[in-house]
């Protein structure tokens, strides 16, 4: 694995763990934000590697967001921080739709402070396990600005338009179990339980093939931005295209013989 300073990853029995490590907070920076990119696209080209987990590192937060004084500084750069502001905004948007759109699974191990840039770095995961003692939300309002990398599309989408408005507009954070509620996360655990509950989960699903594993999320991502009839169109096209797989075979055979299957990703 590659060597960063703000970015640790670890692989074992094919589950990545990749912890955030930027003391004290987590928070992303333009050096963050460039090695976890480099440190996802390393992992989803590991062929050793079937799903991810990712974390903070220390027990206080996941990401609290972004690094305050990077960002005046980007704000402040003389003629250009229109220009500098747009590739920030830009470089970040790009990593989370690679999260979003990966054929791997990532899972989301929010074992703090989860704001900002944090908050929408979990919700381009693809399921979130929380700790009960963090704590969500987005407060750029607090800093005159909105959210940019996601938020205020993705926590529509997650909490419905009206809590979406509410928590951006007020930047209240809320509980974890808020969260669960209000289906933003899809589960909560003791907060030394996170990372052990990512595992299992992400050992459950590397058991299976990865082939029907990537379908399912090409379809299930794809399906959500269209209408249902083209979304079915999505479904059929990637269910047809595990036909000629091994793991079809297996799978299918071990069911009739009353087993379990063993998949080779063939």
């Amino acid at each position: 694995m590659g060597e960063w300073q703000y970015i640790r990853t670890e692989v074992a029995d094919r589950i990545a763990v990749l912890t955030i490590d930027h003391p004290p907070v987590n928070s992303f920076n333009r050096q963050v934000v460039t090695e976890l990119d480099q440190a996802i696209d390393q992992l989803l080209a590991d062929d050793e590697v079937k799903a991810i987990v990712i974390t903070g590192g220390g027990t206080n937060a996941f990401v609290a967001g972004a690094d305050i004084p990077e960002i005046k500084g980007l704000l402040e750069k003389p003629a250009g921080g229109f220009a500098a502001a747009r590739e920030f905004i830009e470089r970040g948007q790009g990593l989370f739709l690679k999260i979003e759109r990966a054929p791997k699974p990532i899972i989301a191990a929010i074992n703090g402070f989860c704001l900002g840039g944090g908050l929408e770095l979990a919700m381009a995961c693809h399921v979130r396990i929380c700790s009960d003692r963090a704590r969500l939300g987005q407060p750029e309002i607090n800093l005159g600005i909105i959210p940019g990398w996601g938020g205020t599309q993705r926590l529509s989408r997650n909490v419905g338009k009206g809590k979406a408005i509410e928590m951006i507009l007020t930047a209240d954070m809320i509980t974890a179990q808020d969260a669960y509620r209000l289906n933003l996360v899809n589960k909560v655990v003791p907060a030394g339980a996170v990372l052990k509950e990512a595992r299992d989960l992400a050992r459950k699903i590397v058991s299976k093939s990865k082939f029907p594993i990537a379908a399912a999320l090409r379809a299930i991502d794809e399906g959500l931005q269209l209408p249902i009839e083209q979304g079915l169109k999505v479904e059929a096209e990637q269910f047809v295209g595990l036909a000629n797989t091994e793991d079809i075979r297996e799978g299918v055979g071990a069911f009739l013989e009353k087993r379990q299957p063993q998949f080779k990703d063939k």
